[in-house]
């Protein structure tokens, strides 16, 4: 069977190609993937005759707590969805299996919505796992819902672990973010089966954690009167017996217990099954502590290593000390040897101390094994001693049985014994049978009895949120009557205009409403955050600041603007969220390296969501620069940056120059002691030696500025080798900026083609828009469009190429074409050009203009045209090159060449 979460073929059976374990995909960030919940099950649909279970792909969504079923993993859309957060879940006894001796049933029931939606695992076992990690999905949304703010944009999960600025500033932020969740974390789901499994001891560690954590919850519990915190007290008790198993124990074997167990014994409830799980158990566990005992061999020796060393450098140290001609000075010789004989004891002295430790604490931990030992033995002698018991008990009952077959026997009236033997034999199958339901039952029972008691704390919490909410609005309301009152005096002022400069009421209502529009989302005051409406963060998700400083005109505006953008958000965010579609893809490229593919495309289009831009990003990098990777050596970037900062380069002057003006609006370069600062620093002294033709250009700081937000320095330097070196064409950013001039040529004849009237109405008014379009191609609009649209922009770059230049281009026009076409005068339309792009708002509508309404765009023809330009651009540049040369010298052969004086020397 293939590991968790991985996929499946359609005739597996609908869940055993895939165990529906929460996985982390390897390789994608420094620490650990969060788990995600995906895996085949059986869903029962259908009506009538046609009714029957079919196999679905289930995939959990973390960010809205549902649960989608796909037809298969390669699916972009779901075809629904059970939302788990208003769910319960039951499942069915074991007394509805199909036969007797056959597997229990692994069907269970999701109630949401009004509706029961019957599911069906493999097997018992993963039936339970399934449920266990619904159960605890459920509990941490619901109790996150009162913790996470509305806006999440500002403060959004770390999903993969992404490197970059951005990234470590949103994982530094998370502890105000979601404070007290990891009590969550700690919570698990209790579940009992008919083979013996045991819970998890935790360590002492954990213990002392939790006991300071309840602690501290006392208090808080006493006042909200038993409502539940952030973690469910309820728990069924530990059982205290030895030899049981843990539940991912068990659900991690079962690939083995497929391959290994007869198939007609497999999963039954009876003990056979369960022996021979358990000297596999015992196997691994002998494995694992042989493997444990060599890596604390392989520590005390490091330890001893460690002790030696330091024991050198001490005497090492006092050596040199003795040796020194200030402390010798004055000093006699029988007193200096009497000192180093004394530092010799003491170090020798040291030593055996140190030794002595050591072995008191082996000697110690020899006891401790050793009292465990016995405690294990104590418990196995009395284990033994009741099977003793029990099998004379047993044997005493077979003599009187035997006895009295023997006594029938000899009676002549006695019947045979074979039909009291037979008898018994079916009462003892009929009561391991009613054993094995019962202890079914129980199960079942304790699995409802806790899910009854987990409902009606998440009801509870549910009441308390209403309350809150219900104080909530009824502020807002309040607020709404104080704004309409306010503005009730701004229309009277507007009605009857005084002529006075005198301060007046209105005056300063109007001052004070600009004061209250204009303000932003403080940290300084959280508690005022729950009667308040919620404003809008100072900075976005990516560092720029959403209101500018200075101009108060402007923050209106961009104000607005914010605000637009957080309804385009809140309103995407009710249909399937491109999340979803994301989650998808990685569960079914859990075990292959991603590959250049239409599902890929579409879905890079679509825009990368934030969690797994930087994935991607790297992975497009990677991809674009593998065949200059392969030809260099290890630690080639290093090398670079290390000659960079040893030798003076033409381009650092430029390059410092240019660090603070880079993206000043954005917090990780906005002073000289912003991280991104440095970072930006390396990458572009790094290029500038790999690139001496370049050097630098104004504009790479940007393009790096940008790449440094999702990637790490070595990987931003990679990304700007492959926009500069694989995406443009050569001299793009050299100092004639040949490559720049002849795409601008290429962008006129495409507007001309794509969007024929609004070329003819600039071409009407003489406005040259390539003045405009210029930089947007240089530096791949970064300052040009908002930060949502400029990231998705460079999405599809990354991956596409130098395309998608030209697509965004054409597609912002003619987003803004009948506004554009309303203006009658040159200088109204290149003032409305200036400032255009930043009104944009609706990046899906922007996408869908850009990869649809543009269609067909084919590469070639860029490429034509392009080379068709540079054959232009050239003669012209070579023309020119020729009138300067011969200007330069009719100039210096011109007999009035002394006569010639400036204005400024004519003015003195």
């Amino acid at each position: 069977m293939p590991g968790p979460g991985t996929r499946a073929e359609e005739g597996s059976g609908g869940g055993e190609g895939a165990a529906p374990g929460a996985t982390a995909e390897p390789g994608v960030g420094p620490g650990r993937e969060p788990a995600r919940l995906c895996g085949y099950l059986q869903k029962l649909s259908g009506k009538g005759p046609l009714r029957g279970y079919r196999s679905r792909w289930f995939v959990f969504d973390s960010r809205r707590c549902y649960l989608y079923y796909f037809k298969s993993p390669q699916d972009a859309l779901p075809l629904g969805h059970l939302d788990i957060a208003d769910a319960c879940f039951s499942y069915t006894g074991p007394d509805e299996a199909a036969e007797p001796g056959a597997e229990p049933p692994a069907h269970f029931q999701v109630h949401s919505a009004g509706a029961v939606t019957v599911l069906k695992a493999p097997n018992r076992q993963l039936m339970t796992y399934w449920l266990q990690e619904l159960q605890q999905k459920r509990w941490e949304y619901c109790n996150s819902l009162d913790l996470v703010k509305w806006d999440s944009r500002t403060s959004p999960t770390p999903g993969d672990f992404s490197k970059g600025l951005v990234a470590r500033d949103n994982t530094n932020s998370m502890s105000s973010f979601r404070p007290g969740r990891g009590n969550n974390d700690s919570r698990k789901s209790v579940f009992y089966t008919s083979e013996e499994w045991e819970l998890l001891e935790p360590s002492p560690k954990d213990l002392e954690e939790s006991m300071v954590q309840e602690e501290r919850k006392k208090p808080i519990a006493e006042g909200n009167k038993g409502v539940t915190g952030s973690g469910f007290p309820f728990d069924f008790g530990r059982i205290p017996y030895k030899g049981r198993r843990p539940l991912k124990d068990m659900i991690g074997s079962y690939k083995n217990r497929h391959s290994s167990v007869d198939p007609s014994t497999e999963g039954t409830w009876g003990s056979g099954g369960a022996n021979k799980l358990a000297s596999e158990m015992q196997l691994q566990v002998q494995n694992q502590q042989e493997e444990l005992e060599r890596l604390r061999k392989d520590l005390s020796s490091q330890k001893e290593l460690v002790r030696l060393l330091q024991q050198t450098v001490r005497s090492s140290q006092y050596d040199k000390y003795f040796t020194s001609s200030r402390f010798c000075e004055g000093v006699p010789q029988d007193t200096l040897g009497l000192l180093h004989q004394k530092d010799d004891q003491i170090l020798g002295l040291s030593s055996q101390l140190e030794r002595f430790t050591l072995d008191k604490e082996s000697l110690q931990q020899e006891v401790k094994t050793l009292k465990s030992k016995v405690g294990e033995l104590s418990e196995q002698l009395g284990m033994l001693m009741e099977t003793i018991q029990a099998k004379d008990e047993v044997i005493m009952k077979l003599s009187r049985q035997l006895s009295e077959c023997e006594g029938s026997v000899s009676s002549p009236t006695s019947t045979p014994s074979s039909p009291v033997a037979a008898p018994s034999g079916r009462d003892q199958l009929e009561l391991d049978k009613l054993k094995d339901n019962l202890q079914g039952y129980k199960t079942q029972n304790k699995f409802l009895n806790k899910e009854i008691l987990e409902l009606s704390a998440l009801r509870r919490n549910a009441e308390r949120r209403e309350r809150d909410l219900m104080a909530k609005y009824s502020s807002l309301e309040a607020k709404l009557c104080q704004i309409e009152s306010k503005y009730l005096i701004l229309l009277q002022e507007v009605k009857t205009p005084v002529c006075s400069e005198e301060q007046g009421p209105a005056r300063d209502v109007i001052a004070q409403l600009l004061e209250d529009a204009l303000q932003v989302e403080s940290p300084e005051h959280p508690e005022q955050a729950f009667v308040k409406p919620h404003l809008v963060s100072e900075y976005d998700i990516y560092g720029f600041r959403t209101v500018p400083e200075d101009d108060e005109e402007e923050k209106l505006v961009a104000k607005v603007r914010a605000l637009d953008l957080k309804t385009l958000y809140l309103t995407e965010n009710q249909e399937v969220s491109t999340g979803v579609k994301w989650e998808n893809y990685f569960a079914s490229t859990m075990n292959r390296e991603m590959m250049c593919s239409p599902e890929l495309k579409n879905l890079i289009r679509a825009g990368i969501p934030h969690e797994h831009r930087s994935k991607v990003w790297k992975w497009c990098v990677d991809l674009h620069t593998r065949k200059f990777k392969d030809s260099t050596q290890p630690g080639y970037f290093q090398n670079l940056l290390q000659k960079a900062l040893e030798k003076q380069n033409p381009a650092s002057k430029q390059i410092e120059l240019d660090l603070l003006r880079t993206l000043p609006n954005n917090k990780h370069y906005s002073c000289p002691t912003s991280e991104g600062i440095q970072k930006l620093r390396n990458v572009l002294l790094a290029f500038s030696w790999r690139n001496p033709d370049i050097g630098y250009c104004q504009g790479l700081n940007r393009l790096v500025a940008v790449a440094l937000l999702y990637l790490e320095q070595e990987d931003a330097f990679w990304c700007l080798v492959t926009i500069v070196e694989v995406f443009m064409p050569r001299d793009y950013y050299t100092k004639t900026l040949l490559g720049s001039q002849v795409d601008q040529r290429v962008f006129r004849d495409l507007m001309s083609e794509k969007l024929p009237r609004l070329h003819t109405h600039f071409e009407q008014y003489k406005v040259d828009y390539t003045l405009i379009t210029f930089n947007w191609f240089l530096v791949v609009f970064v300052d040009s469009v908002v930060s949502d649209i400029l990231f998705k922009i460079w999405d599809s770059f990354l991956y596409e190429g130098p395309k998608v230049i030209f697509r965004f281009a054409l597609a912002l026009f003619k987003y803004k074409e009948e506004e554009i076409l309303k203006l009658q005068d040159s200088m109204s339309i290149f003032k409305y050009l200036r400032y255009f792009t930043r009104t944009i708002l609706d990046a899906r509508k922007l996408i869908s203009i850009s990869f649809g309404d543009l269609n067909p765009f084919p590469l070639r023809q860029i490429r034509n045209r392009r080379a068709y330009h540079l054959e232009k651009v050239r003669l012209e540049l070579t023309e020119l090159e020729a009138i300067r040369e011969d200007f330069l010298r009719e100039r210096d052969t011109s007999p009035d060449k002394g006569e010639l004086v400036s204005d400024e020397e004519e003015d003195t």
